[in-house]
């Protein structure tokens, strides 16, 4: 593991980063084909690596039990913590972990993404080490803050990575989520998934409805009067059963003590207005 961090910062250090995440799912776009050309000429060696393989399933118990635990291809793709920012001290705390991305074969969008995380993981750091020193010059205060992910969604096509800001002083918190195509190698983002806007309403009527019959069922949930439609890049990410998960952050939707809420959209709601159902099924 100590061997990937270190690939990592010198990939940091050695890849160009684009401005922006688009030009990166362009740019994968036009890669997928020769990806596929590549492929082909690896076919032959795999041809061999096969025979071989047999023959040690064949041959011994414990090869074959070790080869049951390798992951396939597309799993490869794993996060890990990077490197992480800490600072302890009576009245300020802060824990910040930063996720990297690895094995991925678009390297442009891996080093896209890893430095975007590094680099907000940073400037967070940094807010609060001034926050901290502000705070001792004016006689004092308590300051906290805790980063970190999880990773929603792990399959053979999907990886879905959730971070977030919690401030552990004022119970301030932001969740944002990346969900990368692990076959295709590049970033879905929201619109991607829908033939035109008419997503945005669809699924704007099925959560108004969805709180509604929570708050039917369940004393304890209280959701706004009114909801604002999402909008067109609402935070969402593809569980692994397949299906679109939309996100709000704390006091978006629903009263601070609902914390941040997510509804799963039933497929059958936005069917129509799907390009296809690769994704979301």
């Amino acid at each position: 593991m100590s061997e990937q961090l270190e690939q990592l910062k010198r990939k940091y250090k050695n890849t160009p980063i684009p401005n922006e995440l688009d030009f990166v799912v362009k740019k994968a776009l036009k890669q997928k084909k020769k990806r596929h050309v590549t492929m082909m000429k690896r076919l032959a060696g795999i041809g061999v690596a096969a025979i071989l393989l047999i023959a040690g399933i064949n041959t011994s118990p414990t090869f074959a039990k070790a080869l049951s635990e390798v992951p396939l291809i597309g799993s490869l793709v794993k996060v890990l913590t990077f490197t992480e920012f800490n600072v302890d001290e009576n009245t300020a705390k802060a824990e910040i972990k930063v996720p990297a991305i690895t094995n991925m074969e678009n390297k442009t969008l891996e080093a896209t993404l890893n430095n975007k995380y590094l680099e907000e993981s940073k400037k967070l750091y940094s807010d609060f080490m001034v926050e901290m020193e502000e705070l001792k010059k004016n006689g004092g205060g308590n300051v906290g803050v805790k980063s970190g992910y999880d990773v929603k969604t792990d399959n053979d096509q999907i990886l879905a990575i959730g971070r977030y800001v919690v401030s552990t002083v004022n119970s301030y918190s932001k969740y944002t989520y990346d969900t990368i195509d692990k076959k295709n190698q590049f970033l879905i983002t929201l619109p991607s998934l829908f033939k035109d806007d008419s997503y945005v309403s669809l699924i704007s009527e099925n959560i108004k409805e969805q709180t509604k019959q929570q708050m039917k069922v369940d004393p304890d949930k209280t959701y706004w009067d009114e909801i604002d439609n999402i909008n067109k890049n609402q935070s969402f990410y593809i569980n692994d059963e397949g299906k679109l998960v939309i996100c709000f952050d704390k006091y978006e939707v629903a009263p601070g003590y609902m914390g941040a809420v997510e509804f799963i959209i039933p497929t059958d709601v936005i069917a129509d207005a799907l390009v296809s159902k690769e994704y979301v099924k």
